[in-house]
């Protein structure tokens, strides 16, 4: 057997690049003595052979091995992508974007022999300009690394790229084309809610092998509107505490990211106040999510069981905070999602209306987000399954941008509202979002593609959040 030992070879260079298929002709040699049944399966793996990859199996008399050879990748990953713009934000999280990338991902695109085409992004924005400028056409992908802020850039600048390509007006109602080309997340930030939700955990090899393999979701985005201006595209909004807590940590950027979360998240608990909001909402035709919602305000508000689904309904008073989310929003702090009932495909978003309640009862709904139980079982929470939803606030909008907007086409609209005088601002995706009179929020189903595969349950039981 001496001449026969192999030296083992590492599967990603064979099974990466997804061209596979075995040669009819194997090679076997007796092995000996004879232990149990002459068929009885020892082991299997890939080895490398003669300087080739081979499938080789150990039975209990003989050692075979069938040689693997290139071939079109069409008969195993249709989608795979031959050619990639990336776009990496160097100052996500502790600045370790780059080096994730570089250790972690492009060995694998080599591996799988695909081009890349890198941009280190060096502004707010820079990301959208660039894909607004550059061919789109040469590139099979889009692969994004940072955080929840960079992966909402990018998923934004191929959804405007689209409606510009198109020729659609942006400044009425109108109805967006979808997005051009597949968006891979490779996660890297100090949050990476796309990403979890997406992939079911932060792990940036596992995302990469999803756009190695040419996995593909479909994703349903909403637009948030005012007056039928189209403010910007995005997964999920939150406004009134979610708002202020974001408004505050934008504030004291000088913090690390860690701290300056749970810093904001204590201090406007501590300063916790209401907006007196009216919500319209369209609820959703979807039966099998009707029913889910039934069965989830069992013990909480059930106002949506008597609702005709063919008509608007409204409800107004005073809400600590507003959600409407188009994903299930996972993160380690929520392993069941910001809104679990919600999915990546499904046509509908999750409204869930916090009416005010004391601050002890309402760090109580905060904490059940990062245990399995049901965050929405309070009777100050409501919770229901739309297709649109307006938001309209019953006080003077006071809301003050200290910063002034350098570009004025619609492309390069990205708020960053930091003042805190005045009214709230809506958090979207991570991301301020100036306030208007009336946000009015519609969902549009499969409207962008994403790498990877949707992600039903999350087999983690509880994970405690530090913050509160």
């Amino acid at each position: 057997m001496s001449e026969d030992r192999r030296r083992a070879a590492p599967v990603g260079a064979a099974w990466c690049s997804g061209e596979v298929r075995r040669k009819e002709v194997s090679h076997s040699r007796d092995c000996s003595p004879d232990r149990g049944g002459p068929h009885q399966h020892i082991c299997r793996g890939i080895f490398q052979i003669e300087k080739r990859s081979c499938d080789v199996l150990l039975t209990a008399s003989r050692l075979e091995w069938t040689a693997i050879e290139p071939e079109s990748p069409a008969g195993f990953f249709p989608n795979r992508p031959k050619s990639l713009k990336v776009i990496i934000n160097p100052y996500s999280h502790k600045k370790e974007a780059k080096q994730v990338y570089h250790e972690h991902v492009a060995p694998l695109f080599k591996l799988a022999d695909i081009r890349t085409d890198i941009t280190i992004t060096e502004y707010e924005g820079h990301g959208f300009l660039v894909l607004k400028e550059c061919d789109i056409q040469e590139f099979d992908g889009v692969v994004c690394v940072g955080g929840d802020g960079t992966a909402s850039e990018v998923a934004r600048a191929l959804l405007l790229r689209a409606q510009i390509d198109a020729g659609k007006d942006v400044d009425s109602n109108f109805t967006p084309v979808r997005a051009p080309l597949p968006l891979g997340i490779i996660p890297a930030g100090s949050t990476n809610i796309l990403a979890f939700s997406v992939h079911g955990l932060k792990h940036p090899v596992t995302a990469a092998m999803h756009i190695i393999m040419g996995n593909l979701q479909e994703v349903d985005v909403c637009t948030f509107s005012s007056h039928n201006r189209l403010l910007r595209f995005g997964f999920s909004g939150m406004f009134g505490f979610g708002g202020r807590t974001l408004a505050l940590a934008e504030k004291h950027r000088w913090i690390p990211s860690k701290e300056r979360r749970e810093f904001a998240v204590i201090k406007t608990l501590a300063n916790l106040k209401s907006e007196d909001c009216e919500i319209s909402f369209l609820p959703s035709k979807n039966t099998h999510l009707d029913n889910q919602e039934r069965k989830r305000n069992g013990n909480g508000t059930n106002a949506e069981e008597q609702c005709s689904e063919d008509e608007w309904k409204s409800m107004q008073g005073d809400f600590i905070n507003i959600s409407i989310m188009a994903i299930p929003c996972l993160c380690s702090m929520a392993p069941r999602g910001l809104a679990p009932d919600t999915r990546l495909d499904n046509g509908s978003m999750s409204l869930i209306a916090v009416r005010n309640s004391t601050r002890a009862d309402f760090i109580k709904h905060l904490k059940q987000y990062g245990n399995l139980n049901n965050q929405c079982n309070f009777p100050f929470v409501e919770t229901y399954t739309v297709q649109e939803v307006k938001v309209q606030s019953r006080i003077e909008n006071r809301w003050a941008d200290d910063t002034s907007e350098e570009k004025a086409d619609f492309g390069s609209r990205c708020p960053s509202v930091v003042s805190l005088k005045g009214n709230c601002p809506w958090n979207v995706d991570g991301d301020l979002m100036e306030d208007s009179s009336e946000i009015h929020i519609k969902i549009y189903s499969h409207l962008i593609t994403l790498y990877g595969r949707s992600i039903e349950e999350c087999d983690e039981s509880t994970v405690q959040c530090g913050c509160l």
